[in-house]
């Protein structure tokens, strides 16, 4: 499970309480920098294992292969649980405090024809449904909204608000059984370099570990990839290596 966060540089996330007890618990990617800016293209790039042409936060569907392609072509499966999504394949740019620009597979021309395609994308409370019922898939993201990605709020609410949802989940058994979930954020602040916090937590995770190699969400791509042993989109993903030196 990857949850994105939005808009935060590393050393001003890392200092915050909860973001640094998870990198204690699990490992820190110190040098992890996102693509490019805005938003949209980062969250393509880590799904689809590139940018498509796309440079803006645009409500352009795009014809391409991505990791739920993967995914299903080896018999598993995949879902998006953001919170505020109004359900019913909904494509327009914004409802309250949900946007469609954090939600990458609603740019995706094979999700948004298919209906049964576009279910895999449900409001976020549906994660402690699937968790009770042992139905959580084998790879998801969870998109918090507006205020709870930071993106319209503090760091200090975004770590509170981490810390309220995720804590209990850390200690909750059916959550965390062959489970590696994944913190990053979607892109630095514009006023710097797009060096980004990325922790990694799990019981395949040497607790503690710290990796200094330069990553990026294609790396995280390539590493979900070879998990699963599903090939590669044969973009940057095919270039990208594996995350490596934290793994137990």
């Amino acid at each position: 499970m990857i949850v994105i966060l939005e808009n935060k540089d590393y050393q001003d996330v890392i200092d915050q309480p909860f973001m640094s007890k998870l990198a204690r618990k699990g490992a820190t990617l110190t040098r992890f920098f996102a693509e490019t800016h805005p938003s949209l293209p980062n969250y393509i790039a880590l799904t689809s294992g590139g940018l498509h042409g796309i440079n803006s936060n645009s409500s352009e569907i795009i014809d391409v292969s991505h990791i739920g392609d993967l995914l299903e072509a080896q018999g598993m499966t995949w879902k998006v649980y953001a919170e505020g999504f109004p359900g019913g394949c909904f494509t327009g740019a914004k409802k309250g405090n949900y946007v469609r620009k954090h939600v990458p597979f609603l740019s995706y021309r094979n999700v948004v024809g298919n209906p049964a395609r576009c279910s895999k994308i449900v409001e976020a409370s549906q994660l402690q449904r699937d968790i009770r019922e042992g139905g959580l898939p084998d790879y998801a993201l969870f998109v918090p909204d507006l205020q709870n990605s930071g993106h319209d709020a503090s760091l200090e609410h975004v770590d509170r608000w981490l810390a309220q949802t995720f804590g209990p989940l850390l200690q909750n058994s059916r959550f965390m059984k062959d489970m590696l979930l994944v913190v990053t954020f979607d892109e630095g602040s514009r006023s710097k370099d797009n060096h980004i916090y990325t922790a990694l937590v799990g019981d395949s995770v040497k607790a503690g570990s710290v990796s200094s190699a330069t990553y990026n969400h294609y790396n995280v791509l390539r590493t979900i990839e070879d998990a699963f042993g599903l090939g590669t989109l044969g973009r940057n993903d095919a270039g990208a290596a594996p995350i490596t030196g934290v793994w137990k």
